[in-house]
Order: C-alpha cells, then structure tokens, then sequence
C-alpha cells in the first residue's frame, strides 16, 4: 500500500531510506537545508519541499533522520517545522540516534500538539536501507508504533517495540555498545592476523558458524584486511552515541569499563581527523599503534 510520507534529513542515511521509499511506491516529500541532497531524491520521484513545515502538509507519516536531537527538535518544533505543517494524528517518526530524555520530551510536546510521536532509531546502516532489511527498535503508543510500521516496513525486515517513548532509543544504545566494542574487537583480530602472516580476508569464512561469528566479522573484517574505507556511517557519529551511552551509565550506575575505553579510542580517532571517515577506519587506530602514532 502507498503511504504519504514527507522526510526530514536526506543524507546518507536519510537518503537510503528516502531512496528505498520511492522504489517499494510511497509518495514523499522531502525537505533538507542541503538542495544537492534533495535534488537527489527529486530525481528518483519524491517532491521537493521549501520547509518541514511543507513537506509535512498532507502527509500521515513524517520521518525525521537527523543528527543530534537539538536538530531534531527545531526540525520538529522551531520556526516552519514539522508542528508547524502537520495535521492532527500525523505520525512523526524519530529515525536519528538521539538521547532516550530528549525523547520522552519530543514525544510530551508532539502529544500537547495532537500529533504521534515514534522514535525508532535503527541498525543496518544505508546498505540495509536499500533492500530493505533495516533493524528497528521502536519506542512510543502501542496504537502509534503499530500505524508507523505501515511505512516502516518497506525499509526494515526487524520491527520490535520496545515499550513507551524512549525506549527505542535507549535499545539502540545497547546496539551502539555491542557494535562499537565489537568494531574494535574485529579491527584489533584483523591487525593480529595481518601481523602473522595470516590471509585475514580467509577468516569470516574460517570461522563462519562458530562462536565468534557475526554479522561485524563478516561484513567488516574483509574491509579492515583490505582497507576498505567506503562510508555507509561516520566515526564522529559513533563518539555521539557511546557519549549518550556513558551519560545514561552514570544516571543508571551502571558500570561500563569497555565501553569507557572503546569511546576514547573513538575520540582519538576523532581527534586524528577520522571522525567523518566510516567505522573501518578504526582500523587506523591499529595501525597506529603498532606505529605509536595515529595517522
């Protein structure tokens, strides 16, 4: 079924999502400050829009993939944004990794506004987008998680409400722990096994169906071997996350030593001048210290 559906935020990620909307029959409207990026969509069929506010009028379902929740909020919220546009019941769908509080504000404020308010971050990155196969973790209404899945479904193969508003993206915290840790683990096997003269590209399949299987090891560490840098995500947006996991550590006390040293070893990078390269260059950091510099 064809969904009317206007997108916030067209960059990599939103464009995969945009991208993979159109194809599967959905209308959308898309607006992002950046004109390069929705003229991008423009041309594969979506309606390029002067505002959130525009490409929020007539539409059931908005889906915002943004950076940081500051953003989100005056996309949501600001001068000429989604509130601004949007009809009553309209169903805001919150795809950006932000933090869980920020949240459960977003969806008080969309509420006093008559809107619906879903935050469903995700895993997969664009490569999962675009077929389709994206993970979701979704948080809000049992009502409004259900409507939002009208449209999700033509990007995620995985839907799982986690429970009321902030949920999803407190999950997707969880997601970003168990990945970056695991990023480092894979990148510091891959190092070993260039070291020892190992053909490391051999090991995804050496070790396929066994304890240390994964979905990183497989997908990763034939690009850690190879130096395969193409970006489907960005270092810098990792040190967000895994700082919103330590500030959520502190308020719950719980302790989090690995995932304290995996966010500096992502500063660092960051501080390199990595951070806007994609997760395989954690493997630099390897490199680096072998070397004693990172490069």
């Amino acid at each position: 079924m064809s969904e009317k559906v206007a997108l916030i935020g067209a960059g990599a990620m939103g464009g995969a999502i945009g991208t993979r909307l159109l194809e599967t029959g959905n209308q959308l409207q898309v607006f992002d400050l950046d004109e390069e990026k929705v003229a991008a969509l423009v041309a594969k069929g979506g309606i390029a829009a002067s505002s959130a506010a525009d490409a929020s009028r007539g539409v059931d379902f908005v889906i915002t993939s943004l950076n940081a929740s500051r953003i989100v909020g005056l996309a949501a919220f600001g001068k000429d944004g989604i509130a601004d546009g949007a009809s009553e019941g309209t169903v805001i769908i919150d795809m950006s990794s932000i933090e869980p509080d920020a949240t459960r504000k977003f969806a008080k404020m969309a509420a006093e506004r008559g809107l619906a308010w879903v935050d469903s971050p995700l895993s997969g990155g664009a490569p999962k987008a675009l077929i389709g196969e994206l993970t979701l973790m979704a948080g809000g209404e049992v009502a409004d998680v259900q409507r939002a899945h009208q449209v999700l479904q033509h990007v995620a193969s995985n839907y799982t409400h986690m429970g009321p508003s902030g949920a999803g993206q407190t999950t997707k915290l969880i997601n970003q722990v168990l990945c970056g840790i695991g990023f480092l683990a894979v990148a510091e096997a891959t190092q070993l096994a260039l070291d020892a003269g190992v053909d490391a590209v051999k090991i995804p399949q050496a070790l396929k169906g066994g304890r240390a299987d994964s979905a990183l090891l497989q997908e990763y560490l034939p690009r850690f071997a190879t130096k395969d840098y193409r970006r489907t995500g960005r270092i810098d947006n990792m040190v967000k996350d895994l700082n919103a996991v330590n500030d959520l550590a502190r308020q719950t006390g719980t302790s989090m030593p690995m995932t304290a040293i995996c966010t500096e070893i992502h500063r660092m990078l960051t501080a390199a001048g990595l951070g806007g390269e994609d997760e395989a260059a954690v493997m630099e950091f390897f490199k680096g210290a072998k070397e004693e510099i990172v490069q």
